[in-house]
């Protein structure tokens, strides 16, 4: 594993500093490690047909093995060396949100190694937006495959900073593109199965989204909201199957109306005086908290994504302030809500008090 990572900033137009993404796709071509920004969250690449870069993603983030990767495209052309069987509604899918935060899961190619796919017969394809992502892969000259860019059952790095306090020392480089525009990892739906394809992680791109595009809608997966230890087959997809997304602190949900969760919360801090609690409260409810508590405001209630887009950064700021016990607002779950709540249910084992 690589003792010495190279960090360098891209404070522009990724064309300008094309050197940086000339020296990471370098890197990947000799089957090293290099963490790069996308739409959603940084991801940790190799070169998808190296088997032996491929099991250093695994060993770098201390990831079950068989927990398959996403492999990376810059152009859709890629596509082909991966998937086999590409249907209708996959290219109008494809058309619709390429490039962008949908990863779609295809019968792959015999040339796809078993590393990749974690000896599934499917492959799991995205196409990202950000510039940098399509630049290095680009210029890397094949698919990268990318988990995020954290030790694994960490909160995915949504900054720089997370990749240098997970992995630095482990990985060959990290680029530098300043925070991540969505913060929360891509939509994955499976074209595989018979009948209308099926949601196994959602994400920004949404059912109701896709829905307008393909004639039958994307039914939410029997995995969508399964507890991880439940989930006695093969995990198709990145997010199914182990703890995602864990402070280090205990975090429990509270479900209930806004004012009923922030008077339940208030009861369970007075309640323990002695310990060190945190609320991941709202723009709504920020002010309704005992102050003895450790609050961060993820967002509005009202915009989601605003929440979405933080939610990461915030669980990895409540590291940094020794709490013992976290307690989070619930959102109701619909649309780009029901994502954020994906992960912080995830985030907390699916400890739900309801008030």
């Amino acid at each position: 594993m690589a003792t010495q990572t190279i960090v360098k900033r891209i404070t522009g137009n990724a064309v300008t500093d094309m050197e940086i993404i000339l020296e990471a796709a370098e890197i990947i071509k000799r089957g090293g490690l290099v963490a790069f920004p996308t739409e959603t969250v940084y991801g940790l690449g190799a070169n998808a047909f190296n088997p032996q870069a491929v099991k250093k993603i695994f060993e770098a983030k201390g990831r079950p093995q068989d927990n398959p990767l996403i492999a990376h495209i810059s152009v859709l052309d890629m596509l082909d060396d991966l998937a086999r069987d590409i249907t209708f509604k996959a290219i109008d899918l494809a058309k619709a949100f390429w490039p962008g935060p949908l990863t779609m899961i295809f019968f792959k190619k015999e040339t796809v190694p078993d590393e990749v796919s974690c000896n599934l017969p499917t492959i799991a394809v995205r196409f990202p937006e950000n510039e940098i992502a399509r630049l290095l892969i680009e210029k890397s000259g094949v698919p990268v495959a990318a988990p995020s860019a954290n030790l694994s059952g960490r909160p995915s790095p949504t900054l720089a900073e997370h990749v240098i306090e997970d992995l630095y020392g482990k990985i060959d480089m990290i680029i530098d593109g300043g925070q991540c525009a969505h913060g929360i990892e891509s939509t994955i739906v499976d074209l595989t199965l018979p009948g209308q394809p099926v949601i196994l992680r959602p994400g920004s791109i949404t059912t109701e989204m896709m829905s307008k595009v393909i004639s039958e809608c994307c039914s939410p997966s029997a995995y969508f909201d399964v507890k991880p230890i439940e989930l006695n087959t093969p995990p198709k997809a990145p997010g199914m199957k182990y703890t995602h997304y864990a402070p280090k602190a205990k975090l429990i949900l509270v479900s209930g109306t806004a004012i009923k969760a922030a008077s339940a919360i208030n009861r369970l801090i007075r309640a323990n005086p002695s310990t060190k609690t945190g609320v991941l409260a709202t723009t709504e409810t920020k002010d309704l908290y005992d102050t003895s508590a450790v609050i961060k405001n993820a967002g509005s209630r009202e915009t989601p994504e605003e929440i979405g887009y933080n939610l990461f950064r915030i669980l990895r700021e409540f590291d940094k302030t020794d709490v013992e016990i976290i307690y989070s607002e619930f959102l109701e779950e619909e649309n780009f809500a029901a994502s954020v709540m994906n992960r912080l249910k995830k985030a907390a084992g699916y400890e739900i008090i309801n008030v």
